[in-house]
């Protein structure tokens, strides 16, 4: 699924912070926003397992700092950048680059602003503990229901499997060396070609905030809310988006520094 060429969600987004910029001041006061891509092991420590996109090279996390305050997004396309909130909210959105700037760059003057939390990703162990949260959530929330995965993270995936079953999940991913695969029993769709299918047989579904990175946020929220199918946005990529526009979001273990 794919949106306008102008993303709506980031567009509706942009005004809000435009307004939000204007009336702290941010706008036409001199402020640095760097954007450097983070290596993994600044952008999530340790963990125990090795299988994350960002360890194996197919994710980067990029940085926004606003006034001391970070924001992070998830990219498959990180390049370093300086500039203004002015020039970051002037953005053409065309891009993944430009739309993974723009992202860590709202969470980051958010987090400033104390608007949002949780906008820097977990390290080291709390990514499985993140992934049990989000299974326990799901459970007490809905039942023992038929989950849908949208953007493979490997630890939401394996304790989704041990609370709900291989059956009772489906997933789908955007990456190629994904799709196709088994992974802990479930066989990864491909995220534009079987997202609707995914939609149709999961009574609750949790996507990646990356999905505002790569242009398919939008579509995945209009089909999820025609069929009237609760989800959750997960992950720190979506922070400000979520916090400005009221949208479930889950990310037990994101941070503030």
């Amino acid at each position: 699924m794919t949106s306008a060429t102008h993303p709506a969600i980031l567009e509706a987004t942009r005004v809000e912070l435009c307004r939000i910029a204007e009336e702290a001041g941010l706008l036409d006061t001199d402020v640095s926003v760097l954007a450097k891509p983070l290596t993994p092991e600044e952008a999530i420590g340790t963990p125990g397992r090795r299988d994350y996109p960002i360890m194996l090279g197919k994710e980067r996390v990029v940085e926004a700092v606003v006034l001391g305050s970070k924001g992070h997004a998830f990219t498959d396309s990180a390049r370093e950048l300086r500039g203004t909130v002015r020039e970051v909210l002037q953005l053409e959105l065309r891009s993944n680059f430009d739309r993974a700037i723009f992202v860590a760059t709202a969470n980051a003057m958010l987090r400033h602003l104390g608007k949002a939390s949780g906008t820097v990703h977990c390290k080291d162990d709390d990514p499985e503990r993140c992934a049990r949260e989000i299974a326990d959530h799901i459970l007490a929330h809905h039942g023992r229901v038929t989950v849908g995965l949208i953007g493979l993270n490997p630890a939401i995936a394996e304790r989704l499997v041990e609370v709900f079953g291989a059956p009772s999940l489906r997933i789908a991913d955007l990456n190629p060396d994904n799709v196709g695969t088994e992974r802990f029993g479930v066989e990864i769709w491909h995220g534009r070609d079987r997202a609707d299918e995914l939609i149709d047989d999961a009574d609750v579904v949790v996507f990646t905030g990356t999905t505002l990175v790569n242009d398919t946020f939008d579509g995945l929220r209009a089909r999820l809310e025609a069929a009237n199918k609760p989800y959750l946005v997960f992950g720190v990529t979506a922070a400000a988006v979520c916090a400005l526009s009221d949208i479930a979001r889950i990310c037990p273990y994101g941070r503030d520094d």
